[in-house]
């Protein structure tokens, strides 16, 4: 089974490495993996997506013309990617900044107060990448949460962040149990 997920929002939201964690997550997890990063030269405020396929073949290419999910971070981002979602895909919508509904009737959306969450219940605003991510993860059961949750301390480690760990394991947790 192949899954993909654009993961798009602006600069700043963490969604390179939002997708770079769920791309480690499915090697982890013995899963074929692509990450295929795409951002503007603005990078902070500026537009920023990524698309992750995981699948138990090898991938063809880090393209794809229909993805199975989205998160969208924000209204720019569902505008432009809700027609990328293939038939019986999931949506994360980030309700906190997006206030229409999805269009589609052929997908199911989930609405996460996704920046409500990280500020009020994890303490830390700057967490939004993960909530969404647990979000994900519940929707579409790609990978187990656990080795989301590795991966992520693995990236944490890798970069001197190890401080940030335990918060980011809670966002993973509040995404997850929101969606």
């Amino acid at each position: 089974m192949e899954r993909s997920v654009i993961i798009a929002g602006f600069g700043g939201q963490g969604v390179i490495l939002a997708g770079k964690i769920l791309a480690q997550a499915g090697m982890d997890h013995g899963l074929e993996v692509t990450w295929l990063p795409s951002y503007g030269p603005e990078m902070r405020g500026g537009t920023a997506n990524c698309t992750v396929i995981l699948s138990d073949e090898t991938v063809g290419s880090p393209v794809v013309d229909e993805s199975t999910a989205l998160i969208a971070m924000n209204l720019p981002s569902l505008d432009k990617f809700e027609k990328l979602v293939a038939g019986g895909g999931n949506i994360v919508v980030n309700r906190s900044l997006i206030h229409r509904q999805v269009e589609r009737s052929d997908v199911t959306a989930r609405y996460v107060d996704i920046n409500d969450i990280a500020r009020e219940e994890v303490g830390n605003a700057r967490t939004i990448n993960m909530v969404a991510l647990g979000a994900y993860i519940k929707a579409s059961g790609a990978v187990p949460l656990q080795a989301v949750k590795d991966a992520m301390a693995y990236s944490m480690r890798e970069s001197g962040k190890d401080k940030f760990i335990d918060m980011n394991k809670r966002a993973l947790e509040a995404g997850y149990n929101a969606a």
